[in-house]
């Protein structure tokens, strides 16, 4: 069996690594050359085009969105290379719509196709530990779950339509910014009348959401100020929000606390912070009130 993986980000790059320990050849593409030739050192079979990956039984892409997946995997040849009873593993966080359509243009080439976005930071990625939100058929999750297990932790089964996994990440991604806004603002509260921001998110760490990784771990980052090197991307929390709301628009559910976080959202990339942290809400909600 040949494993393939397109898309060494932040995170792809450590999750590519983890597929060399199963022992077959893992070919590899990404957009720029440096992340291919870090995993070639570790015995990663770079390819000169994303098409070239189309061989492998089992290919996994983690891109950016929508549009880089459709001009990698669709345009880029990737989908035409891949021979019928191979299968795709999108990790991406993508509409809802498009894995739709993603599980159409699969399905008419008789290639398996499965939705397979994850929960976790880098580190988190580096680790192995991620939380892994599958959807689609059971045979195919049945048959790349010993990849997943090399990738994460644990991986939850979302429903037999790849799209499921899709809503279910949208639906975390929605939470999770929600979560922090709530303590960037909370935190700019406490500030307000005198009370270090730091102090107020060591109090609700230890009491209200104690053992919460999210409040621990964002919740350090509003205290310390602490927005850079960002994990997770402001402008692709935008991007998640934008794509819940429209999740949930499509279903005739409208998301107060989705429509209210795109302003929000969008108010922090338009100071210039689409690079930073999407912890950077926290600042942006002290520089509402002068106080960042």
């Amino acid at each position: 069996m040949s494993i393939a993986f397109i898309g060494l980000g932040a995170m792809g790059s450590h999750m590519a690594a983890k597929l060399l320990k199963s022992g077959q050849p893992v070919h590899v593409w990404n957009r720029s050359p440096q992340p291919m030739q870090a995993l070639a050192q570790q015995g990663a079979k770079p390819a000169a085009t994303p098409a070239e990956c189309g061989i492998a039984d089992i290919v996994f892409s983690m891109l950016a969105d929508d549009a880089a997946t459709r001009a990698v995997l669709v345009d880029g040849g990737v989908l035409d290379a891949m021979a019928p009873g191979s299968v795709h593993v999108n990790m991406a966080t993508v509409s809802v719509a498009f894995a739709r359509e993603m599980a159409a243009l699969h399905m008419d080439r008789g290639i398996g196709y499965l939705a397979a976005p994850v929960l976790g930071r880098v580190d988190v990625a580096a680790a192995g530990k991620l939380n892994i939100l599958a959807g689609g058929a059971d045979e195919l999750i049945e048959r790349v779950q010993p990849l997943l297990d090399l990738m994460g932790q644990k991986t939850w089964c979302f429903g037999e339509a790849p799209e499921q996994a899709n809503a279910i990440k949208l639906a975390c991604n929605l939470t999770l910014a929600c979560a922090i806004e709530a303590m960037g603002e909370g935190a700019a509260l406490a500030g307000a009348h005198g009370i270090p921001p730091a102090s107020f998110i060591e109090l609700i760490t230890g009491t209200l959401f104690a053992g919460s990784p999210v409040y621990k771990g964002y919740g350090g980052m509003i205290a310390e100020q602490r927005y850079s090197p960002a994990g997770f991307k402001l402008a692709l929390g935008q991007k998640d929000v934008r794509l819940a709301v429209e999740a949930g628009r499509n279903r005739g559910l409208p998301l107060a606390f989705g429509d209210a976080l795109q302003a929000v959202l969008k108010e922090a990339v338009d100071q210039g912070d689409a690079d930073l942290d999407l912890a950077a809400l926290g600042k942006n909600a002290a520089r509402r009130g002068g106080l960042a």
